[in-house]
């Protein structure tokens, strides 16, 4: 079989020098947790990597957002699916891979510090983050663009201790997922269908869901959903859907330097060209166009 440590289509990672690395864990902050790779890798196929206890130098969160994959520590054998995460602690041979038919949409950091195992302890196996009312997956997967956008433009100090106080708050939402979803800016609970529909498809902006899936989700035929959703938002569900995701495209235009090739597979297109396609419908200029676009 095929195995693939890396080189996957809109795939994008980083991976701090050496050097850099070591001025972290000298630093008052930074050597408290410090981040040393960090990546996402999207439907990646043949995915599989394997690690010594001497090898496994950090500890390593995978985030598994779509698919599923699975991971072996301690001679045991964990399945990954799609909303579940889990962190391989520091010194422990391990290995994992994605699922040949169905392969994972994954994001990954590999952090240490003095304060790190206390962010991981507790999650050597698979533990759930599904979307719910109030789950703020899109807000979290936010965290982490933002992470990687600031290391991407550079090491300065500023830059790394930036990116070490936001990855204090992506590891502090897992490990206080209850208390992370509590402070949620919407808690109220007379929610109507539609906005339920609505916040569903924005914490799940990277799926390829269904008319039958939204309408499953909060107890709907879908004939009776999509009449409900169209009344109240002038729009089909999936079309409405598909306005989200260009809209989460434009912020990716605006305030990143990811690649076309980059943002469609995270926005649940398989295709860049057909994503172009969709972007240039409802924007009426291409994703190239747009991005040159001045704003403001």
């Amino acid at each position: 079989m095929v195995k693939l440590k890396h080189g996957f289509k809109g795939e994008r990672s980083i991976i701090l020098p050496p050097f850099v690395v070591e001025e972290l864990k000298t630093e008052i902050l930074t050597k408290e947790l410090y981040i040393t790779d960090l990546g996402y890798y999207p439907q990646a196929k043949f995915h599989f990597r394997e690690r010594s206890e001497k090898e496994s130098q950090q500890y390593i969160l995978i985030y598994c957002v779509e698919g599923e994959g699975w991971f072996i520590l301690n001679n045991h054998k964990h399945i990954v699916r799609q909303f579940q995460f889990f962190i391989l602690p520091k010194g422990h041979a391990h290995s994992y891979g994605s699922n040949a038919d169905h392969p994972w949409t994954i994001y990954w950091i590999h952090f240490d510090g003095e304060h790190a195992r206390f962010f991981a302890e507790g999650f050597n196996k698979p533990t759930e983050v599904s979307p719910s009312l109030n789950s703020r997956i899109e807000e979290r997967i936010d965290l982490f663009d933002e992470i990687f956008s600031t290391l991407s433009k550079g090491y300065s100090k500023n830059n790394l201790i930036y990116a070490t106080t936001s990855l204090f708050h992506f590891l502090g939402s897992m490990k206080f997922l209850g208390e992370y979803r509590e402070n949620a800016k919407t808690t109220d609970k007379t929610q109507q269908t539609v906005d339920v529909a609505i916040h569903y498809m924005r914490e799940n902006i990277e799926r390829k869901l269904t008319s039958q899936d939204l309408a499953e989700h909060v107890g709907f035929s879908p004939s009776r959903f999509s009449l409900l959703f169209q009344q109240k938002t002038g729009y089909p569900p999936l079309k409405y859907f598909n306005q989200l995701k260009i809209q989460k495209a434009c912020h990716y235009l605006d305030f990143t330097d990811m690649k076309v090739n980059q943002i469609s597979p995270k926005l649940g297109f398989d295709d860049a060209f057909y994503f172009t396609r969709i972007f240039t419908k409802i924007m009426g200029i291409s994703p190239t166009e747009y991005r040159a676009k001045k704003k403001g």
